[in-house]
């Protein structure tokens, strides 16, 4: 079962992409995906396209710099269909570890969700600095997303935390290295590495075949395309 951890849903100007309900559909159906999870700041987006996408779970975008963000993240974690909180402290501007932060991962603790959070770019998500966060809230569930992203040394860095902390995921979207993946794989354990294609800013087809031409056995590619995601946020197969 390929299960896609990391897709953005809606308009994006700047990269002049772009990913609708339908879009979506279409990309779940010409790949074979089982599911996935999508999100975008505005959690009302994501909810109606949950309505009719079935196969789809939302990740409550959460931005504590907000006056009420803490608060709002903890009323759209009580929607049946959204199954984790995604943060951006890059795009948002906090660090990860902030005060201000804290409440978000301790809402979501109370609801055992995960918490998927951007790595890879200075100066908010430096992989050492959300390795301070999961630290403090080793209860926390918490995902590297992109697993350092492009630069060598974050994401050696996102390898090196995810090997301290057992509360530490890693998802592959956006990481140009394949061999890093069976890295990860070795040396975090094969349960704690899963796929992500960063839909529509990465192409499915591309990282899939990073994960496909890492190295990994075929066992292992199974488990980094959709069962670990599928354990960590549905807490099935």
């Amino acid at each position: 079962m390929i299960f896609d951890a990391h897709m953005h849903v809606g308009e994006f100007p700047l990269f002049d992409v772009r990913l609708d309900r339908d879009g979506l559909v279409e990309l779940m159906e010409e790949h074979d995906y089982g599911g996935c999870v999508i999100f975008h700041p505005d959690n009302a987006t994501v909810a109606e396209i949950l309505e009719s996408v079935p196969a789809a779970h939302g990740l409550v975008w959460a931005n504590p710099r907000m006056p009420d963000g803490a608060d709002d993240a903890e009323r759209w974690l009580d929607h049946p269909r959204f199954v984790g909180v995604k943060l951006h402290p890059l795009l948002d501007g906090y660090h990860p570890d902030d005060p201000i932060v804290h409440p978000v991962y301790e809402a979501a603790i109370a609801r055992d969700v995960p918490l998927l959070i951007h790595c890879g770019h200075p100066i908010f998500t430096l992989p050492w600095s959300i390795e301070e966060a999961a630290r403090r809230f080793p209860k926390a569930r918490v995902i590297l997303g992109h697993m350092g992203h492009g630069n060598i040394v974050y994401i050696d860095g996102a390898i090196d935390v995810a090997e301290r902390n057992q509360n530490v995921w890693l998802e592959t979207s956006g990481m140009p290295m394949h061999t890093k993946i069976a890295e990860a794989v070795r040396r975090v354990g094969p349960d704690r590495v899963m796929y992500g294609s960063d839909a529509p800013f990465h192409h499915p087809i591309v990282e899939m075949a990073k994960v496909r031409l890492s190295g990994l056995t075929d066992d292992l590619v199974d488990r980094v395309m959709g069962d670990n995601a599928v354990d960590l946020f549905l807490g099935r197969r």
